[in-house]
């Protein structure tokens, strides 16, 4: 496999944000794109409760044929794929800003490093002050991985993406499942992982009961204390290694140009849509299948290899189903009208940190018992036609930011604390340069 070799860049030794007419507008739209899923899967999951609530009081929820549609929708087309966008975006953004830095003839690491202890410290500050489930984080601490493949070959970068996620998908969740048993015995195993379930459960349960509450101050010491109750949880590991290998996946493309040269690279993603899509659909539909079988009592695979294996398999197919909607999304963009349409998500892609901060802000007036509180009691349809509504309102809100303002208000923050000096902030008459595409 071929190395990249990076476009001719005139060299400027001053690290600064990307202007205006360096921007890749298909990147920012896809970002936008992605953001729209990632709010759906984290309102219908955790804004609202459903997540949290037991396991009777869920399915009374989704019980109408309505919320049924609604549900198998969101699971077969949105669970789990465009938060794996978006940490593929990520890996793409590195790749960019180490050609960049290659092009000044610096390294990327002191940059990059000082991004993200930023971008950390922003997320640490989301996660306390606003919502457990923060992804800036661990974006942040994966993001640090990123830098021991800055010099890797493409085959190493790609053997160590596929290979992080196989041992994820497959080996992890083996160890987690069997190993108990090999180590215990049957009995003792099964003792265990119903004493695990069980503190799950009231973990879940005291976590719901503050956010229920009327005071700010009990729902945002239940949101800590959930955090440190599941903070060394296996999954926790699982998480962030599917994370990185979503990060390497970017990185290879981006060294590739897939989504520079998206005609120079036509034939891959008509391939890649095909593919992508087919086994998609055939895993996460095989999945959803199983579920729909399963809670309506037809189907008991509590001890089923087959069935541990296909929900295993279910990571494959969010990373084939994410990488059919980058191809198919990328060849669309590439028609001047459908770009006319899917660019309207450019302006939300270049201001992503900050709408999803928003986001995070008004999920939690809504839905805290300190807010409207309807945590626990809106059904999936009410709660996506919500998601929707106020994506609408942060389109229109971006356009019109965007055409006074250089960056949006978070990006501006990470960009002046990354570059240590105050970066200005209003359009001048002539236009100017605009933030760097978010990772």
């Amino acid at each position: 496999m071929s190395e990249h070799t990076p476009p001719t860049v005139t060299a400027d030794t001053v690290a600064r944000p990307v202007g205006l007419t360096e921007r890749l507008v298909l990147l920012d739209a896809l970002r936008g794109f992605a953001l729209l899923g990632v709010f759906l899967s984290n309102s219908i999951t955790w804004f609202s409760g459903r997540t949290l609530l037991p396991r009777e009081q869920a399915q009374a929820l989704g019980a109408p044929l309505l919320e049924v549609v609604v549900g198998s929708a969101y699971q077969f087309l949105v669970n789990q794929k465009f938060i794996t966008l978006f940490s593929f975006l990520f890996g793409l953004g590195f790749s960019i800003q180490m050609t960049r830095a290659e092009a000044r003839g610096s390294s990327v690491v002191p940059l990059y490093t000082r991004r993200l202890l930023v971008l950390l410290g922003i997320g640490l500050v989301h996660l306390f002050a606003i919502w457990v489930g923060d992804i800036l984080h661990t974006y942040a601490t994966v993001g640090f991985l990123l830098l021991l493949f800055r010099a890797r070959s493409n085959r190493a970068v790609l053997a160590w993406a596929v290979g992080v996620m196989l041992t994820m998908t497959f080996l992890l969740p083996a160890l987690q499942r069997y190993g108990p048993v090999w180590l215990h015995g049957a009995e003792a195993a099964a003792e265990l992982a119903n004493a695990t379930r069980a503190e799950a459960a009231a973990q879940r349960a005291r976590f719901l009961a503050a956010l229920s509450s009327d005071s700010l101050w009990t729902a945002q010491a239940g949101n800590g204390r959930y955090f440190f109750d599941t903070f060394l949880r296996v999954d926790r590991i699982k998480w962030m290694g599917f994370i990185l290998a979503r990060f390497l996946l970017g990185l290879f493309a981006g060294r590739l140009l897939l989504l520079q040269e998206v005609e120079r690279h036509r034939h891959l993603h008509r391939r890649l849509v095909a593919w992508g899509l087919g086994a998609g659909v055939l895993i996460n539909g095989a999945g959803l299948l199983m579920f729909r079988l399963r809670a309506m009592g037809y189907l008991n695979t509590k001890d089923s290899v087959g069935a541990f294996f296909l929900n295993a398999a279910q990571e494959l197919g969010y990373l084939a189903m994410a990488a059919g909607y980058v191809s198919l999304f990328a060849l669309l963009f590439q028609r001047v009208r459908w770009q006319r349409v899917l660019g309207v998500l450019g302006p939300v892609g270049r201001m992503a940190l900050s709408h999803y901060l928003l986001q995070s802000i008004v999920s939690v007036c809504i839905y805290n018992g300190w807010g409207l509180g309807l945590v626990g009691k809106l059904p999936s349809s009410r709660v996506v036609a919500i998601c929707v509504g106020i994506f609408a309102v942060q389109v229109a809100l971006s356009h019109w930011w965007l055409a006074r303002f250089r960056f949006g208000p978070a990006e501006w923050l990470w960009r002046s604390l990354t570059y240590g000096r105050a970066q200005p902030m209003r359009l001048s008459a002539r236009g100017g340069t605009a933030g760097a595409p978010a990772s």
